[in-house]
This record gives structure tokens, sequence and C-alpha cells, in this order.
């Protein structure tokens, strides 16, 4: 069980380097906007970490890498919308697979348009996974507007909040990710699990 958390904790650490390194690079934006695009749909690491990282290296463009963040993140996110829609048993099928939860996925998608706005809503500001949301919604045929309303409100609401405390506290905040990298690890791997958990059990 230590040595399964400890090879956890390492592959995270090494995704962690690996996004950072993009900072330095001349293509930051675009790995930022590709990242924000593909975690929508597929990718399991939030773009949060190579946002925070852009913020700190130029405060000043903290809101303009939020909102490069969120305009990527909506677009993937309509995109997870057309792979549930007209390429689920090729794309969307296998990436719900991966996560091991086709029972609950089936089970959400009959429910989802009663609870359309505020599941994309709640999905796309909390670390229950976006990208299945982003999936159901096409699945269930969601009305569009709404899909993409709440993906803008909460995907805006949560980067814009990042980039926010970043323009305003700045280098302490990365200072205490160093410092606290193990126990944040953890953190980040318990909601990790605690968001596909609430799909699993309580929708």
């Amino acid at each position: 069980m230590e040595e399964n958390i400890v090879i956890k904790k390492n592959f995270v650490r090494r995704m962690y380097d690996w996004v950072l390194s993009w900072e330095k690079s001349p293509y930051g934006l675009l790995a930022l906007f590709i990242l924000a695009f593909i975690e929508s749909s597929v990718f399991p690491i939030p773009p949060d970490i190579l946002l925070i990282a852009l913020c700190l290296a130029n405060q000043k463009k903290s809101f303009k890498f939020a909102l490069i963040c969120s305009i990527g993140s909506v677009l993937g996110g309509m995109f997870g919308y057309f792979i549930g829609y007209s390429l689920f048993e090729v794309i969307g099928k296998p990436i719900i697979a991966m996560y091991h939860y086709e029972k609950q996925f089936a089970d959400l998608c009959v429910t989802f348009n009663d609870y359309a706005f505020i599941s994309v809503l709640i999905a796309a500001i909390t670390p229950i996974p976006y990208k299945v949301f982003t999936i159901a919604s096409g699945v269930a045929h969601a009305d569009f507007s709404t899909f993409v309303l709440a993906s803008v409100i909460g995907r805006s609401f949560r980067f814009f909040l990042v980039s926010a405390l970043i323009y305003k506290y700045g280098q302490p905040v990365k200072n205490f990710i160093d410092k606290y990298f193990d126990i944040l690890t953890v953190i980040f791997m318990l909601l990790l699990v605690g968001g596909f958990l609430v799909i699993k059990y309580a929708l």
C-alpha cells in the first residue's frame, strides 16, 4: 500500500515538474491553452499548475493567463461534448473505461438533463472530474447553450480566482507549494479520488 502511494506521489511529482517546465518555454502560453483543452476531455492533470507558474513569472499578466486557460478549457469542454454526442463509442467509451466507472456514467446520463446546468457548473469549479460531465452532456444531448454557459461561468471562476490569488500574493504561494508539496500531493490525490467517488456513489 505504501509502495503504491510512493509511486503515485512520484508520478504526480514528475507530471508537476513536466508541466512546470513549459513555464520557461517560448511556447508556454500555447502549452497552457493545450493543457486546459485536453484536461477537459482526457488529461488527468489540471492546468492550474502551469497557470500558477506563468502567473508567478509575470504577475501583471495573471488575468491574461486566466483568460487563455478559461478559453482553452471551455473549448476543450465543447470537444468533450462532441465526443459524447457523436464519438462516444470510438473515443468516449474508452475514456470512461479508463477510469472504471461505466455503470455510474450510464446512471449519470439517464438523469443528467434534470440537473445539467448545476452539474456542469459544480464540475467546472471543483475537483469533480469536469471531463466526465462534458462527455455526459453530449451523450445525454443536453442543451448546448446551457452546457456552454455553465462551463464559461465555472471554468472562468476557477481560473480567475487562482490568478487573482497569485496577482495579490505572488511568490509566497509558490514557496508554500514547494515547501509542502508532499502534503499537497496527498491532498490533491484525495480530492481527485474524492471527485471520482462522488460520481461513482452519489450521482
